[in-house]
């Protein structure tokens, strides 16, 4: 389990007399913190936010960091605030774990199952036949699927991550899950990397990430017969964000619906340890992933019910870094444990990113539930600012929030409410 750390009584005295002293000897700074020049630490002035979106951001830091008045990091007994952070379009440019498993299918590194059915418990009989088919059976089972020149099989794998059918269109999943808990084909990521270590994903998320860096902003590439982006980029504002954080005392953290190996690699390229990032945990069987995974709250993981995912990814911040036992990690908690700043892009984001206690901070993707509880920003905190590499256009159409902007768990959709039961009228995108 993972507790935040406590600043010690020693940290904490250094913190408050730095603040109070003002400019000190750069090795009081260090110590509390602060520059080696002794100012609070600062967003750069050299990055380009939207509207008030950095003074904004600049006034939590002040306020919960290292300079607040309590100089305790928040005056929360001693704990330090947390800032957690999505991952994909969030700090990041691209997805991280399209990007890796598009390397995978290019470099022969999926390994055939016994049955594909049984990699997935929503899979259906077309996307069963389809896979099959399209990949067939002479390979030895644990063997690598010749996905780099046979296209049939890159493209089915890939349809079914991407587009959740087949490449005739069938759908991929069928049957009944929570849809606030989990969607199967991000549970699909994880599943096909079965019989790999962890250190062999890491390993191909490494020469992966590499390649995305490299690759010009706004290129492409083929995995079988799809083109998809072939660059990822670290987002300049949000590497700022966290390294100011860091320094003013937040402990950081990452919470992705992606798969725990691929985010640790990525996560370390903005200081995050592997023992704050949080994704999707396989079960490992002699040191090996399998097709399930590690629930959360009492709830068992099983293959992919319950990942963080909307309301799982509250559960996993709740659980894992608050301590938060059982069922009550379901549920938002009191003020005392919660992040102070949250960040995400997406509706995946909605229920953390709405714990955040000071700032709740949206990049705009045009998603419909966290689009519509931003824009309508009912207590004062919720901050929406463009993706900062190729923004979407304006939306030109209002958000449908008073009618389908909410997923329920059995996937029917509703009104967005707010925390009073009051419905949140449509909203117009303004921050594009």
């Amino acid at each position: 389990m993972r507790i935040p750390a406590r600043i010690g009584a020693s940290a904490l005295a250094v913190a408050a007399a730095v603040a109070c002293a003002g400019p000190g000897s750069a090795a009081a700074a260090e110590q509390a913190g602060r520059d080696a020049d002794g100012y609070c630490p600062s967003l750069s002035e050299d990055l380009e936010w939207h509207g008030d979106n950095r003074a904004e951001l600049q006034r939590v830091i002040d306020e919960l960091g290292i300079c607040g008045e309590s100089g305790e990091g928040g005056g929360r007994g001693g704990d330090r605030p947390v800032a957690a952070f999505d991952w994909d379009n969030t700090v990041t440019k691209n997805d991280v774990t399209d990007a890796t498993l598009v390397w995978a299918l290019q470099h022969d590194e999926i390994l055939r199952p016994a049955d594909w059915s049984d990699v997935n418990p929503w899979l259906t009989p077309a996307a069963d036949r389809a896979l099959t088919e399209a990949c067939g059976a002479d390979v030895p089972v644990g063997e690598p699927l010749p996905t780099s020149t046979e296209a049939a099989c890159a493209d089915e794998i890939f349809s079914i991550r991407s587009e959740a059918r087949t490449m005739s269109g069938e759908r991929a999943f069928e049957g009944q899950w929570n849809h606030r808990r989990t969607v199967p084909e991000y549970a699909w990521v994880p599943q096909l990397f079965a019989g790999h270590t962890p250190a062999e994903v890491r390993e191909i998320t490494k020469k992966a990430r590499k390649r995305a860096l490299a690759a010009p902003v706004g290129s492409t590439q083929k995995v079988g017969t799809h083109t998809v982006p072939g660059y990822v980029r670290y987002y300049p504002q949000q590497r700022d964000l966290i390294r100011t954080l860091g320094k003013a005392g937040f402990d950081v953290y990452v919470v992705s619906a992606g798969f725990e190996p691929i985010a640790e690699t990525w996560a370390a390229g903005v200081g995050v340890p592997p023992s704050r990032t949080i994704a999707i945990r396989s079960v490992l069987d002699g040191g090996r992933i399998t097709t399930r995974n590690e629930g959360c709250g009492g709830a068992e993981g099983g293959q992919g019910e319950v990942i963080p995912y909307i309301e799982g990814k509250r559960c996993w911040v709740n659980q894992e870094i608050f301590g938060v036992d059982g069922p009550d990690a379901w549920e938002r908690q009191d003020a005392g444990r919660r992040i102070a700043l949250g960040s995400g892009d997406s509706d995946t984001d909605v229920s953390f990113v709405s714990d955040a206690t000071h700032a709740r901070l949206v990049l705009n993707r045009n998603q419909d539930e966290i689009m519509c509880r931003a824009y309508d920003d009912a207590d004062g905190t919720w901050l929406v600012n463009p993706m900062f590499i190729e923004p979407l256009p304006q939306r030109s159409e209002p958000y449908p929030c008073s009618s389908t902007g909410y997923t329920r768990p059995n996937g029917s959709t509703g009104p967005v409410l707010r925390d009073d039961g009051t419905v949140i009228p449509d909203q117009k995108d303004t921050a594009f």
